[in-house]
């Protein structure tokens, strides 16, 4: 929870105009891939920490692909949301109807679309996504992998997804001259999401990706409330907090009763 924090806060202010003002998402991401793939290469092929995998190519295209292409948009997506609206209030988002609902209210005229809203909402869905896949990629396919070498093989292929959309949607609007460049607050920012990575993988693998939504219910509270605190901009009311506090007793609910059904679909065989 500490990694997210780290990471969430050095990425809103790398980000946000009101502090280092560097409003590009991708490349911010690309950083964070680029740095994490360099330093799991380096941990396996140089210093021999951990030996590689055999990595057969229908297990690399059916699932580092599309965990990386799913990690990368979830990454891309959720740091663009930084630039529009308060973390405070996308925690929020979090507990809110599913997208279904949302778009129904669209369609009957009781909501307006708002596209910062929606998103993040997709964004939700992407996470989830990505989760039991890297489940599926840890647990259920017969490797064995930690969390060094998932980055290994996650993060180049990340890295490869978001170059396409970087050099399309940010490349053609970055001027060098204007780019703040400070060394030390990009290499701290990567390795907090490094860290936070590393910390992902490790719980997925020794969990599962269950667990890890079940979890983030209280990580979404402490996060609000250091948001609040530490970005002054992210403001919430009374109101904001009586209306996430039911709807966060009807999360804990569902992924408390999803839980214990799936616990009771496995045989004692299948628990790590």
């Amino acid at each position: 929870m500490s990694g997210n924090f780290l990471t969430l806060s050095e990425d809103i202010w790398v980000l946000s105009p009101k502090y280092f003002n560097f409003p590009f998402p991708i490349t911010l991401t690309m950083i964070h891939m680029g740095f994490s793939g360099l330093v799991a290469f380096f941990l396996i092929r140089v210093f021999k920490v951990v030996s590689p995998v055999k990595m057969t190519f229908e297990i690399y295209a059916t699932c580092v692909i599309p965990i990386s292409a799913f990690f990368a948009s979830s990454l891309w997506f959720g740091n663009t949301a930084y630039l529009f609206i308060s973390v405070a209030f996308i925690q929020m988002l979090k507990a809110l109807m599913p997208v279904a609902t949302f778009l129904m209210a669209v369609i009957c005229g009781t909501d307006k679309l708002r596209c910062d809203v929606f998103a993040n909402m997709v964004l939700e869905y992407l996470l989830k996504l990505r989760l039991v896949l890297t489940q599926v990629l840890l647990q259920k396919k017969g490797l064995t992998l930690n969390p060094i070498t998932s980055l290994y093989y996650i993060a180049p292929c990340s890295f490869v997804f978001l170059f396409v959309p970087w050099y399309l949607l940010e490349m053609p609007g970055m001027e060098v001259s204007q780019i703040k460049f400070n060394i030390w607050i990009f290499f701290s920012n990567a390795l907090c999401a490094l860290a936070l990575n590393f910390s992902i993988f490790l719980v997925i693998g020794r969990t599962g990706a269950v667990t890890i939504r079940v979890a983030g219910v209280l990580k979404d509270w402490i996060l609000i409330a250091l948001s609040t605190v530490i970005f002054p901009e992210s403001t919430i009311t009374k109101l904001n907090i009586i209306g996430y506090a039911i709807a966060l007793c009807g999360v804990v609910l569902y992924n408390y009763l999803k839980a214990k059904d799936i616990r009771s679909t496995q045989i004692p065989g299948e628990y790590h």
